[in-house]
């Protein structure tokens, strides 16, 4: 649990207050006026909302998820060669990684650090707020990609 205090003008603060009940579980705001009475200050005590795991059974296992990928020798080159460093990039050498780290491509290995390293990269630029392990997103994105690809 944590407190919140904010100082805003006062037609902010129905707004404000709708704000902080969907990001956090809320408790009763508090309002009082400051002292000059043009703005108010809220006080609030909340809790982080539980982000809620998705059933396991959402997410695809490796073998399903690279189940189409290329041979991983032609994907080092296309990693390697590709100028334009963006989410393809990205997804397509995390999803990689965790191949190799899986077990899945016989003569490459790669850490599991490695691989949840580039899959929590991934969801950083993807934004994503889920609950799920990082290695568990990149194989659904990439079953998406390869699905649209």
């Amino acid at each position: 649990m944590f407190d919140i205090r904010i100082v805003c003008d006062p037609a902010d603060i129905d707004h404000i207050v709708a704000a902080l009940d969907s990001a956090f579980n809320a408790r009763t705001v508090t309002v009082y006026p400051s002292r000059s009475g043009e703005r108010n200050r809220l006080y609030l005590r909340a809790d982080h909302k539980q982000t809620p795991e998705q059933d396991a059974t959402d997410w695809p296992k490796a073998t399903q998820a690279y189940a189409t990928a290329p041979e991983p020798g032609g994907e080092l080159v296309w990693i390697s060669n590709t100028e334009d460093r963006g989410r393809e990039w990205l997804l397509r050498r995390a999803a990689l990684m965790d191949r190799m780290a899986s077990g899945l491509i016989p003569g490459y290995t790669a850490g599991t650090s490695n691989a949840l390293d580039l899959a929590s990269r991934l969801m950083a630029l993807d934004g994503a707020v889920v609950g799920c392990n990082p290695r568990a997103y990149v194989r659904q994105q990439y079953a998406q990609w390869a699905n649209n690809h």
